[in-house]
């Protein structure tokens, strides 16, 4: 019985539904010019938008670079630039690049840090922004490389300006017993 009234049920909604369908909604000049308009999308904006955002992928290394202070950064910026003329082929030696820790960079200069980095820690230090114990930090990490002779001409400066800084103050602590 229930199947005999499933079937039943089915059949009345197959019956109610119109008999002829359409494709689309628009019909006649609406279809047309809908059509044309697709077709000037897919022929203009999509490769447009593909290549904007293949480039904005293929940068993905050398701001990874930046932002990890990779001391090579130049050289991955130059990497990703050449794997543009190659198809994207270097494009994952870049990304390896950007994210391995150059070894033999601070056996050799004392750092694992682009210069860069030495010149934001200095603003921020100046600022009062470092603790006593990242400024002490960075005036050791300085005064190593200067000891190699391996100091760059922007970061010579540096340690005279670490010296007039001081380091932010310590959090006030919180009076024993949770009295305000």
């Amino acid at each position: 019985m229930t199947l005999r009234l499933r079937f039943g049920t089915v059949a009345a909604i197959a019956a109610a539904l119109p008999s002829a369908s359409q494709a689309s909604f628009l019909s006649g000049d609406a279809l047309d010019a809908a059509a044309s308009f697709m077709a000037w999308v897919v022929i203009f904006l999509v490769p447009i938008v593909l290549v904007a955002l293949f480039l904005i992928v293929h940068v993905l290394p050398e701001k990874i670079a930046e932002k990890r202070h990779h001391p090579q950064q130049a050289a991955i910026k130059t990497l990703c630039f050449l794997s543009l003329a190659f198809g994207g082929l270097l494009w994952p030696l870049a990304w390896l690049w950007a994210y391995t820790r150059p070894v033999g960079f601070r056996a050799v200069y004392g750092t694992e840090k682009h210069e860069n980095y030495f010149l934001e820690m200095a603003e921020k230090a100046e600022r009062g922004e470092l603790d006593a114990l990242q400024l002490e930090h960075l005036k050791e990490e300085l005064a190593m490389m200067a000891s190699r002779g391996v100091l760059a001409e922007p970061l010579r400066g540096i340690p005279a300006r670490l010296a007039s800084a001081r380091p932010k103050a310590a959090p006030a602590e919180a009076p024993a017993g949770g009295q305000a």
